[in-house]
């Protein structure tokens, strides 16, 4: 199982030729659903919305357990100020770890502190 970060989304969704070729060849690929919520609030308008939503209706979602959530609270509260990690990184972090995905993205440096987090350069840039 693969999860992708939403760096490598917005690259499938703006059609960049090697995120679109990775992603046809991988397998077994879904969306944090905290990823689709931080590309929604990208969208300026209720149309980009519209076609946000339908280019992602194909995409199986995994929300964190309430056990994620714990995890990410500790996560965050051990590293937000000394390895800058996000709220969203933490969530989403733990998220992939809670269901044993792997976590396709180019922002290494935001999840390196966490351990037991196995991180996936998908394509080159």
């Amino acid at each position: 199982m693969i999860l992708l970060d939403t760096d490598v989304m917005v690259d499938v969704l703006r059609g960049y030729e090697p995120a679109k070729q990775w992603l046809e060849s991988a397998e077994e690929v879904g969306l944090p659903g905290l990823v689709v919520m931080e590309l929604l609030q990208g969208c300026e308008n209720a149309k980009e919305q519209r076609q946000l939503e339908k280019s992602l209706a194909g995409y199986s979602l995994y929300w964190p357990s309430e056990e994620d959530c714990n995890k990410a609270l500790t996560s965050f509260s051990s590293h937000h100020l000394s390895d800058n990690i996000g709220l969203l990184d933490a969530l989403i972090a733990e998220t992939a770890i809670g269901i044993r995905a792997d976590l396709a993205t180019f922002n290494a440096r935001h999840y390196r502190a966490l351990k037991g987090l196995k991180l996936l350069q998908p394509y080159g840039r």
